[in-house]
């Protein structure tokens, strides 16, 4: 038996969580696994050594702000390096497509904090989503998995309008939404904090949601926290409720237990069928302005510009602004810069640009939002005890219904150390560190788990005629080396990555291929 790859020697942890990790070697031909055991007798065009190693499936991530930087840029290999080779589209619902000109124009300029500077993309010339899809074939070196982009969605159907849709701009929504996924889309996905979803009801979700249900879809949301006014229960029944209604499996963006979810997720079971993701830093990362009530974030990047030229309105923004920063600040939950389009205030608080500039937080921040236009992109420290957020972590990954991903985003002068460390960090604090899972769950928890859940097929699992995303990693090695100071260094101990059969990493550089593809 001939194959392309063969790689010998090494401990294949397949991905499924339940079989413990057995030595094999693994035969791909083309970009499939084509055999898996002993192939001692078999020749190969190229031959990987993998003594001593962990062979497992490619790593899902299942909400991550990647796909224009797979197109270009210099983080294209970011998530890659870390071992992930399938990458979801649209998360929190951002989307260019398909957009007028104008709208696929406002609708990056609103998503810039999260996408970095103006794209290489043919903005307003993606009349479909199958046009955008098409800018992939041959120019991406992961593997790209469609969701609906709720946000561009609704712009279509009806502008940046802060309101309920009527009932023929729904029925646009529930168009497009059906374009999506016959473009193979496998999710609806949904920032209920951002522009313009924040005002989506839920009458109009459910019934997307029942579109998302005839193709075996799923329903995916950054859950109504601003909306809600920080109630977190509040904000978990909604969901409960639209899984209720539509009958539709659900998935809670970035989340993880604690004292507050814990009940949440024991009280889901009884409702809905109720997943989640959780990165597990003590910070998130998203736009200064999304500290701001949602009335006041209404119709986007424009419709703020032109409240903060109000002097009325701006009066208003400032004693918010300083009432909720006061009040992180006093919470230990200090916003950090990490990216400002002037290049101002990188790695300073709020509290130390303000005072460096003799301002109140108030006064500092809505002349921030007015300037730096049309983000700041921050990360949120949310001053958590270290014993307090080591038993968070314990309690996050051993949760059932729990899977990894990064919700990394890739531009800036500093950013989220989530976006090249999530994984590796898995398998180094998790497994090897705090022991509070096994390999082979985390594995599963990074793999097998979230293919299954988003529908991703014949994906997330080492075994014959799966597609051969491979990852091989030293268990005793491997470990994430980005940090608040140096969010972009690469990982250590994970050897090689393959995509469909291709190298794409090697002991830690990129190789340049492009075997990626949109997994339909």
């Amino acid at each position: 038996m001939h194959f392309d790859v063969l790689i010998r020697g090494g401990l294949v942890v397949d991905g499924s969580g339940r079989t413990p990790a057995y030595p094999a070697d693994v035969g791909i031909v083309g970009d499939r696994i084509a055999a898996m055991g002993d192939l001692g007798g078999a020749t190969a065009t190229e031959t990987i050594d993998a003594t001593g190693k962990i062979v497992s499936p490619g790593f899902i991530d299942v909400h991550i702000h990647s796909e224009t930087n797979l197109l270009y840029g210099p983080h294209r290999y970011g998530g890659l390096m870390q071992g992930v080779t399938t990458q979801l589209a649209a998360p929190d619902g951002f989307g260019w497509a398909p957009a007028t000109p104008q709208h696929a124009r406002e609708l990056w300029e609103y998503t810039e904090f999260a996408y970095g500077t103006q794209p290489r993309l043919p903005l307003g010339d993606l009349p479909t989503a199958q046009a955008y899809l098409d800018l992939y074939a041959g120019n991406t070196p992961a593997n790209l998995v469609p969701q609906v982009p709720h946000c561009a969605v609704r712009v279509a159907a009806m502008g940046w309008d802060a309101r309920p849709a009527t009932e023929d701009e729904l029925a646009a929504m529930k168009l497009t939404t059906r374009e999506w996924l016959e473009a193979g889309a496998t999710c609806l996905n949904l920032g209920l904090d951002y522009q313009p979803t924040a005002f989506a009801d839920l009458r109009e979700i459910v019934e997307l949601s029942k579109v998302a249900r005839e193709y075996d879809a799923i329903y995916a949301a950054h859950l109504r926290y601003q909306a809600f006014d920080g109630s977190k229960p509040r904000a978990w029944r909604e969901i409960m409720e639209i899984g209720r209604r539509a009958d539709i499996p659900v998935h809670v963006s970035h989340e993880s237990v604690d004292d507050t979810t814990a009940p949440l997720l024991d009280e889901a079971k009884n409702i809905c069928d109720l997943t989640f993701e959780s990165y597990m830093y003590p910070a998130g990362c998203t736009h200064l302005a999304l500290s701001l009530p949602i009335p006041e974030q209404a119709s986007g990047a424009a419709g703020l510009q032109a409240r903060l030229a109000n002097p009325t309105d701006r009066a208003r923004i400032r004693d918010e602004m300083q009432r909720r920063l006061q009040a992180q600040v006093d919470d230990g939950a200090n916003p950090v810069f990490v990216e400002t389009p002037t290049g101002r205030y990188i790695g300073m608080t709020v509290a130390q640009a303000a005072a460096s500039e003799g301002e109140t937080l108030g006064e500092f921040a809505v002349r921030v939002l007015a300037e730096e236009q049309p983000y700041a992109l921050m990360v949120f420290h949310r001053g958590i005890a270290p014993e307090r957020f080591e038993r968070t972590i314990r309690d996050t990954i051993r949760h059932p219904a729990m899977m990894v991903a990064s919700d990394g985003i890739y531009h800036g002068a500093s950013g989220h150390p989530r976006g090249y460390g999530c994984f590796a960090r898995v398998l180094r604090l998790c497994v090897r560190e705090m022991g509070a899972v096994s390999l082979e769950e985390a594995v599963y928890k990074m793999s097998g788990y979230p293919a299954a859940r988003f529908r991703v097929k014949n994906r997330g699992l080492l075994r014959e005629q799966y597609g051969a995303d491979v990852v091989i990693f030293d268990a005793a090695t491997v470990a994430d080396r980005s940090t608040w100071d140096n969010p972009w260094a690469e990982p250590v101990g994970i050897d090689r990555v393959l995509v469909n059969g291709e190298t794409v990493v090697l002991h830690g550089t990129p190789t340049g291929n492009l075997p990626g593809r949109v997994l339909r």
